[in-house]
């Protein structure tokens, strides 16, 4: 199949980002590197040197173009973010962007979109089980869950049921045979509202490329990675992975409270992270005139202290869906 044009790439939140990390100096990862746009958002601000991480070999591929203007302060690193501390260490900054890269939404032979006829993939990485390798595998119950879970989904037990029924008659292996069956199972949406399958599809991509585990244990090695004084900028897509990114910097930053009023206060250490403020960052009018994707997006920053890491964080406290095979 040939390849799909690939319409520019607008990083999400660039501007606020990088005001709330001024001075941009020294060493940085790009935890999630994809087009490269806070990559160079980053070293046109200042930074000396960008160490830029992804796990899909072709957003590297594609990078190597244009990567030499950068005369070597560009390092490209193909692996996960959950390892960035074993690729740098006392770093100045890091920046995750959790949503899926535009280069992979507008491929169809990717299988991302729901948009787009093609192979049912979703891989990042391009190796490992497919997204049709689940849909044809997983028992209903745990595709109900996958769905409700990571997708918040409320017709998750009907379309399980449906994509169940319908393998049986024939493996399902294109986006358009997936979403024809999610479709069948819910009302025609209405103007200004989503595509019935867009909580699906995002649920199946996350749990195909673990996307919440690769999250709580990519925040830990940020917090390994980071020298004192270094910065934690994360930019989240929906309210999961916004929740899991607040309650990670609450916990490491000392600010998360008993969770309950009649709770004993708990006696913590030194924090590992300073929050100038809690509050997320939204896109303001400006952003989403230039780029509609940008709408869910929330910006979350804290500052290392230099205090050792922390304990592993518990994927339940961080509000981390949890399978019920895991529980």
């Amino acid at each position: 199949m040939a390849a799909s044009v690939v319409s520019p790439h607008i990083p999400v939140l660039l501007r606020p980002l990088l005001a709330a990390v001024v001075p941009v100096r020294g060493t940085w990862i790009d935890g999630t590197f994809g087009a490269g746009g806070y990559a160079r958002g980053l070293l046109e601000a200042g930074a000396g040197k960008v160490i830029g991480i992804d796990r899909d070999p072709l957003a590297l591929e594609m990078a190597r173009e244009w990567a030499g203007d950068y005369a070597g302060r560009l390092e490209l690193v193909q692996g996960v973010f959950s390892r960035m501390d074993e690729f740098a260490s006392d770093v100045d900054g890091v920046v995750l962007d959790l949503g899926v890269s535009s280069m992979q939404l507008d491929q169809a032979e990717r299988g991302f979109s729901f948009m787009r006829e093609g192979p049912l993939d979703m891989r990042m990485s391009q190796q490992g089980p497919r997204a049709a390798d689940l849909v044809n595998s997983a028992e209903e119950s745990a595709l109900a869950d996958i769905l409700y879970l990571y997708g918040e989904e409320r017709a998750s037990r009907r379309i399980a049921r449906a994509i169940v029924r319908a393998r049986q008659v024939a493996p399902i292996e294109t986006t358009a045979q997936l979403t024809e069956i999610i479709e069948k199972c819910l009302p025609r949406s209405k103007p200004g509202q989503a595509h019935p399958a867009t909580r699906s599809f995002q649920a199946i991509r996350i749990a195909v490329n673990d996307e919440y585990g690769e999250l709580i244990a990519g925040l830990e090695a940020a917090e390994r990675a980071l020298a004192p004084g270094g910065k934690l900028a994360v930019v989240t897509f929906h309210s999961i992975e916004d929740r899991m990114v607040k309650r990670f910097m609450q916990a490491r930053s000392g600010t998360g409270g008993r969770g309950s009023r009649y709770a004993p206060e708990i006696q913590q250490g030194k924090p590992q992270f300073i929050q100038n403020t809690r509050k997320a960052i939204a896109p303001d009018a400006q952003e989403l005139a230039e780029n509609p994707r940008a709408r869910s997006a929330r910006l979350r920053v804290a500052v290392r202290s230099d205090a050792a890491p922390g304990e592993r964080a518990d994927p339940k406290a961080m509000g981390m869906p949890v399978m019920r095979e895991s529980r």
